[in-house]
C-alpha cells in the first residue's frame, strides 16, 4: 500500500513548505484539481523540482482530449495523471497510449460514476494502471465515505491496482486497510492536522503493516 498527500487549498511556495514537512511519511504528492485551476501546471513542475524522489500526481480530472492533456502533464513532470471514468472510452485509451509512450501512469477517478461495478470492469479492460474510488468534497459534507465503494471495485477489477480517497483520517483508516487498497490518498486528515509529520507517520506505519 502507498501513501498519497493530497493538496487542495494551498499555493505553491505553502505546499511545498507542507510536503518538507511529511515528505519521509508520503509516496506520492497530488497536486489536487484547485491547485491546477489557481496555479496552472506549473504547480507540478514546481513540486516535481522541489522533490525529485517523490511521485507527483496531477489530478487534471480529464474529460475529453485525453492524449494531449496527458502529454502536458507529463512535460510538466507528473509522474501519474487522473482521467474521469464517466469520460468516453476513446478519452481514456488516448490518455493511456500517452502515458506509455512517456512513461507515465494513469489513475481513473469513479466520482459520480453511476454503476461502479461495470464501469470498473470496462475501465479495467482500457489498460489503465489505478481505479480509484472517490467520495467528492460536496458528498463528504453529507456525511457519504468511500469505503463500501472500495469493496465493489476490489470485486470488479483484476488487471489495475485500485485506490480509494474521500475524508480519509487517522480514525477511519483502519476500515480502509481492511479492504487492501494500493494506493490510500489523504488530505485533510494530514493536512489540517496540528502535528503533520506525526500523523503521516502514523499512517505510514498502519498502512505498511496492513
Amino acid at each position: 500500500m502507498k501513501l498519497q498527500l493530497a493538496l487542495d487549498l494551498v499555493n505553491i511556495p505553502e505546499g511545498i513548505a507542507l510536503v518538507k514537512e511529511v515528505e519521509s511519511y508520503v509516496d506520492i504528492v497530488e497536486i489536487g484539481t484547485p491547485i491546477v485551476i489557481n496555479e496552472g501546471l506549473h504547480a507540478v513542475k514546481a513540486m516535481k523540482d522541489a522533490f525529485p524522489h517523490l511521485e507527483v500526481l496531477a489530478d487534471l480530472k480529464i474529460m475529453d482530449a485525453g492524449g494531449y492533456e496527458i502529454m502536458k502533464a507529463a512535460e510538466a513532470g507528473a509522474d501519474l495523471v487522473t482521467v474521469l471514468g464517466v469520460s468516453n472510452d476513446m478519452t481514456i485509451k488516448g490518455a493511456v497510449e500517452e502515458a506509455k509512450k512517456q512513461n507515465k501512469k494513469i489513475l481513473v477517478d469513479m466520482i459520480n460514476v453511476a454503476d461502479l461495478e461495470k464501469r470498473a470492469r470496462e475501465v479495467d479492460a482500457l489498460g489503465v494502471d489505478y481505479i480509484c474510488v472517490h467520495t467528492g468534497y460536496d458528498q463528504q459534507a453529507v456525511g457519504e465515505n468511500p469505503f463500501e465503494d472500495l469493496l465493489t471495485i476490489k470485486r470488479a477489477v483484476t488487471n489495475a491496482k485500485t485506490a480509494v480517497a474521500g475524508g480519509i483520517k487517522l480514525e477511519t483508516l483502519p476500515e480502509v486497510i481492511k479492504a487492501a487498497p494500493d494506493l490510500v490518498i489523504v488530505g485533510g486528515g494530514i493536512t489540517g492536522a496540528e502535528d503533520k509529520a506525526a500523523v503521516a507517520s502514523e499512517i505510514q506505519r498502519l498502512i505498511k503493516q496492513g
